[in-house]
């Protein structure tokens, strides 16, 4: 099963430079989009369907703003918007979505920034209920995938310039400290598990001809429960996507 994630800031944006021709080239069984900024109203979803996609699409109540997304070839077993009922959590922004399948479990998740300071606080408090959230999925949904645009980059190797941005949101030590405890509850970091090298990023400023340059920061990821790391057969940054200021992150496994 090939399943990848991608922040599209903005699906309509995408679907205007070619984000469609480029979907059905990967042969992709699975896709979590994240900040696709529209109602389904507002999304041609025939042009997903007509690739053998079912669509499931949770957008923000504020129009234009956030969302997640979740496109299968493989009809799901249950569609969970947000948070599970149970949990008592609201999900105004869609920044959740989950498919349940046979086999495995996919989230798309899109974790809010902290560029404004006021926002800072909110992304703590969003990170912390989201942990919590997900410490207590693991117990009735062990076998999970998340993927999705963390807003973290995790370790000085994951961002261009660590020393000019240690107080920089987005790697600041408690944002950072909060991964390491978070892929502590069980997961693997699947793009790290096949590659340790430098250089590799998932997002580049707009500015400054940043990713021509290669200046930017991995903060979109696919983690996988640790007990099925066995199941891995590759992961990798497809860079070369260019429908969005981030890029594709792609993972394989023997899920189905």
């Amino acid at each position: 099963m090939k399943v990848i994630t991608y922040n599209v800031n903005g699906v309509r944006a995408a679907i205007n430079k070619g984000f469609v021709d480029w979907l059905k080239a990967t042969h992709a069984d699975v896709i979590c989009l994240q900040e696709i900024k529209a109602m389904k109203s507002q999304i041609p979803v025939s042009l997903f369907e007509d690739l053998g996609y079912h669509t499931y699409w949770h957008s923000a109540e504020k129009k234009g703003y956030s969302g997640t997304a979740i496109l299968t070839k493989h009809a799901p077993l249950q569609v969970v918007y947000g948070y599970e009922p149970s949990y008592n959590q609201t999900d105004e922004e869609g920044r959740v979505l989950r498919i349940d399948l046979p086999n495995i479990s996919i989230m798309s998740v899109y974790m809010p920034s902290g560029t404004r300071e006021e926002r800072i606080s909110f992304k703590m408090d969003w990170m912390i209920r989201f942990y919590a959230y997900i410490e207590a999925l693991q117990k009735t949904q062990p076998n999970l995938l998340i993927g999705g645009d963390y807003n973290i980059c995790h370790q000085p190797i994951d961002i261009h310039n660590p020393k000019s941005n240690a107080k920089t949101s987005g790697f600041l030590p408690e944002e950072r400290g909060w991964l390491t405890q978070f892929i502590e509850l069980g997961f693997v970091d699947t793009f790290r598990h096949f590659n340790s090298e430098p250089h590799h990023y998932t997002w580049w400023s707009q500015m400054g001809n940043a990713r021509e340059r290669n200046l930017g920061w991995r903060i979109d990821y696919c983690l996988l429960s640790a007990p099925l790391q066995h199941t891995l057969q590759r992961a990798t940054i497809l860079s070369e996507a260019r429908h969005s200021d981030h890029c594709p992150v792609m993972v394989e496994g023997n899920w189905e």
